[in-house]
């Protein structure tokens, strides 16, 4: 049991939880610049490879909906290593196989896997803090999260010129094999005391949950912050290979520095931690929409890779700002059921996300700037809309206090 461990061991094992948790980002991320070859070498129209992130997308947003309740019965620490195993066995077959429906039913099965890691590791940090010192390492959570969409892509860049597209599975695999003997040598079973399987209770809390109004309007915005990012992974990489006419290495480099942005949102976001919530959130949103509805307007007449990438650069920094903001809000609300909020909340925001990058995968071929910028548009008006509404609803839960 870690909780009795020494304190070495704990901070050991809190730093590995945290090295885990870009876990999700680096299986989301490292291929998205071999997307063009991918589907020139296995025989695909681009859709289909785009289908690939949506299955992993779905997959592990419904997995966490039951990974949460289930990990509060069973325990944190075995799951996940079985977890790790199986994401080493997916990515070797991804790795050797020439079918891209196989390729899918693999995603899947990784989503599931990495599920099993990830909400363990996010429940790992409320059973063994409280207070300040938990509400300090959840402000991290974003800021740690964006390291994968960092680092990913930009090394996938290189994999996919020097390698090609396998090795960026090859690389997934060393890096579970890696988390997974640390692991075990140095981490252990979080959870103080196991709740017994019980249906009726499971159904009690999910419907408490999603009942109350100011956690499901977080969910929603957290699933439009990160579905406005996703528009340039899932487009990007063909516009900029297509339109722009630069390489997988180019690609890399432009998810890079849109993958620092993301995680400078999430430092501004903890560093703003004191400020008022509301005012908070419907400026970035105001924002983000201005500057996307300045970007379209400007590639009517002109249209430069260092353009798009400038404002992209801002309109991310503001999806990461906004992600920080509502996910430690979100993880605050039931610390009671911790694995269950963290499944949740995780399991929604990744089927938002599914949900949208199917649909942009399906509105058409993206080729030019004018296409994707299009679809920022789209999310981002959603996206102010629900924090309009999310706003409303924490004034109007004030003002009963209040009475």
């Amino acid at each position: 049991m870690l909780r009795n461990a020494s304190d070495r061991r704990k901070k050991i094992a809190t730093l590995l939880a945290f090295i885990s948790i870009p876990l999700s980002g680096f299986v989301t991320d490292i291929y998205l610049p071999s997307f063009p070859t991918m589907a020139t070498s296995l025989g695909v129209p681009e859709h289909d490879i785009q289908l690939t992130l949506t299955c992993f997308f779905l997959s592990y947003g419904v997995s966490q909906l039951f990974v949460g309740s289930l990990l509060d019965s069973i325990g944190r620490f075995k799951p996940a290593m079985y977890g790790l195993g199986v994401l080493i066995v997916s990515s070797l077959l991804i790795g050797i196989t020439k079918d891209v429906q196989l390729i899918c039913l693999l995603r899947i099965i990784q989503g599931v896997a990495v599920s099993f890691v990830v909400v363990s590791k996010r429940a790992f940090f409320v059973d063994l803090y409280s207070g300040d010192k938990l509400k300090h390492f959840l402000s991290f959570f974003t800021i740690i999260w964006s390291l994968g969409p960092i680092v990913a892509p930009f090394l996938g860049g290189y994999l996919q010129k020097y390698f090609n597209w396998q090795s960026n599975f090859y690389f997934l695999a060393i890096y579970a094999l890696l988390m997974l003997v640390f692991e075990l040598i140095f981490s252990g079973e979080t959870i103080a005391e196991r709740k017994k399987v019980d249906l009726v209770r499971i159904k009690e809390n999910y419907v408490m949950m999603l009942g109350n109004t100011q956690f499901l309007l977080g969910i929603v915005t957290l699933g439009m912050a990160y579905s406005v990012v996703m528009v340039f992974n899932m487009a990007g990489p063909f516009v900029i290979e297509n339109s722009f006419h630069f390489n997988a290495v180019v690609i890399g480099y432009c998810t890079l520095i849109l993958g620092f942005s993301w995680m400078i949102g999430g430092i501004i976001g903890k560093r703003l931690i004191a400020l008022d919530f509301n005012r908070k959130a419907v400026t970035a949103g105001i924002v983000q929409l201005t500057l996307i509805v300045v970007l379209f307007m400007i590639g009517y007449g002109y249209q430069q890779l260092w353009c798009l990438m400038l404002f992209a650069f801002v309109i991310h920094i503001c999806s990461g700002f906004l992600y920080n903001l509502f996910f430690t809000q979100g993880m605050l609300y039931f610390p009671q059921n911790a694995g269950m909020a963290s499944g949740l909340l995780g399991g929604m925001v990744y089927v938002m996300t599914s949900v949208s990058s199917f649909a942009l995968s399906r509105t058409g071929k993206i080729v030019t700037q004018q296409d994707m910028v299009l679809r920022y548009l789209v999310m981002s008006v959603i996206l102010l809309s629900v924090i309009s509404f999310a706003v409303r609803a924490r004034r109007s839960v004030r003002k009963l206090i209040v009475v």
